[in-house]
């Protein structure tokens, strides 16, 4: 992947993680344990410092940027939607940030909440805890419910399987011309058996 020091200072990943080889890190990242990191994810630590802590996942095109001295944070079991945007902002622990959305300078996305799709949470807003937030600039919507909390940790739980799956069998091949007989699906993560078993766990 490419993979960038600057000033000496080179990105850390583990090795239960997985980074896709078209995602870019620069400088002061870290990657901790399970960790899944997209196709085209942007990771620049030139400025200040970008972690990923256990379990979370970073999809397709999203940004981690911040200012000067200032990390860039998601905590363990954090949910990273495609495409998303985060400067100098602290996504906590269980959290949720909806494809195309923006996390501003400062702001904390408190732990197990959802910023929706393309909202945009403006500097320094504190999004409480277990609640959804939507729109331009984000406004609280409501208290989210045990079964979308339960939801969202099983979506997470299915970017972990597919760390694994990847860094068991992910390769660069060549097309095919036409599709084999008898074409094999890949494995598909069972979700409602997922929600199912983190509401039984009262998550």
């Amino acid at each position: 992947m490419p993979c960038y020091a600057i000033e000496g200072v080179i990105p850390v990943i583990d090795p239960s993680a997985y980074v896709h080889p078209t995602a870019v890190l620069i400088g002061d990242v870290h990657i901790g344990p399970n960790c899944y990191v997209g196709p085209n994810a942007s990771l620049r630590g030139d400025f200040g410092r970008i972690v990923l802590e256990a379990g979370a996942n970073v999809q397709d095109n999203c940004v981690m940027h911040g200012f000067p001295q200032q990390d860039t944070v998601v905590e363990e079991n954090g949910h990273i939607g495609h495409g998303a945007v985060l400067h100098s902002c602290v996504v906590r622990r269980n959290a949720l940030v909806g494809m195309n959305a923006v996390v501003m300078d400062e702001a904390v996305v408190g732990e197990a909440a959802v910023v929706a799709a393309c909202a945009f949470v403006p500097a320094g807003m504190q999004v409480a805890p277990a609640t959804l937030v939507a729109g331009v600039p984000a406004k609280l919507v409501r208290a989210l419910r045990d079964d979308e909390m339960a939801w969202k940790l099983a979506g997470t739980q299915t970017y972990q399987d597919l760390t694994r799956r990847c860094l068991a069998s992910l390769t660069e091949v060549q097309p095919l011309a036409a599709a084999e007989p008898n074409r094999p699906r890949v494995r598909a993560p069972d979700v409602k058996s997922l929600i199912a078993s983190k509401r039984g766990q009262g998550s």
